[in-house]
């Protein structure tokens, strides 16, 4: 039986939970009160590079997305009449040091890594993908191989539970969560976390049976079934969670101000048809970028931060 919760029942306690203390580090301003950084009034602070760096979130192998964001990347570099080169980041962690050293200009940050990176590195997100129709999202899945004698999440306690990285959404602190408060299993306590570093490393591992379950974003394992990766019956589904908010795209804070304005133009006059972006994206159902809100569309994220404790302090 696959389960359901986010906007139901058992996720009523971590809605309940108070909103993070949300602050940006002291090196930013937020004078208008949308929770991000404002552009520099001071032109001497903004980056004005010759050649624009963008990064997109390290959810699966970096190769394999290089050449699919190409069209885009050479869509964004004719409206910005500027040189842009894909930056593969292998974490989470280093794709925020990144921006935050001001050697990324552009970046898809995922679900769960967005509000550190808002806060601590100055992203400016305004961009999310969407299907046709202007829905958009993904579900979280825990997921565990045919035979495990995994029918349930109660059936977790005393087996290996594999998670991405402790900044992922789905990949760990909303599984984590729900885990604790509405079944009791704390990790360690009642079964063994293993960190597989990505989602696609995630279902390699449960579908080869190094892992008994894991949580993932099923938006990536639909991809991967669509490529070949993985057959859909090495996997079965034991919970699916109500839909959260993609990976969101958008600037670093000091960026030119003329550049985030053909930035967010290339974004919006994208043309998907024919593209490798169509072919490898209409997989979870994507079709278009539309526009987005950190403040709105991010709460819920910022709730789930709260129940879990989450600090948004920059070290």
């Amino acid at each position: 039986m696959i389960a359901r919760f986010l906007t139901t029942v058992a996720f009523a306690a971590l809605a309940a939970a108070p909103a993070v203390a949300f602050q940006l580090d002291a090196r930013f301003t937020d004078n208008d009160g949308d929770l991000i950084a404002d552009i520099p009034e001071d032109a001497g602070q903004w980056l004005d590079p010759s050649v624009l760096i963008f990064a997109y979130t390290p959810v699966e192998d970096p190769a394999v997305y290089a050449e699919v964001w190409q069209p885009f990347l050479d869509h964004m570099a004719e409206v910005t009449g500027r040189e842009v080169q894909f930056f593969p980041v292998q974490s989470n962690a280093a794709q925020i040091e990144a921006m935050r050293a001001g050697r990324l200009h552009v970046a898809g940050f995922n679900t769960g890594s967005n509000p550190l990176a808002v806060a601590c590195a100055g992203f400016r997100p305004f961009a999310m993908m969407a299907r046709a129709d202007g829905t958009f999202g993904y579900e979280m899945e825990f997921i565990t191989y045919p035979g495990s004698g995994i029918s349930e999440i109660a059936d977790i306690a005393g087996r290996t539970m594999a998670f991405t990285a402790e900044t992922s959404n789905s990949g760990f602190k909303a599984p984590s969560a729900l885990l604790e408060s509405e079944f009791g299993l704390m990790a360690e306590r009642d079964f063994t976390p293993a960190f597989s570093g990505a989602h696609d490393n995630s279902i390699l591992g449960v579908a080869n049976q190094d892992y008994d379950a894991a949580a993932i974003a099923n938006s990536v394992r639909k991809r991967m079934e669509a490529r070949g990766v993985i057959e859909a019956d090495q996997l079965e589904i034991i919970y699916t969670s109500d839909t959260f908010p993609t990976t969101g795209y958008g600037t670093v804070y000091n960026l030119h101000p003329d550049l985030q304005e053909s930035v967010r133009e290339a974004f919006f006059s994208f043309d998907w048809e024919g593209t490798s972006m169509e072919a490898e994206f209409q997989n979870s159902g994507e079709a278009q970028f539309i526009p987005i809100s950190f403040q709105d569309n991010w709460s819920v994220i910022r709730q789930i931060d709260a129940a879990m404790g989450v600090s948004y302090s920059c070290n």
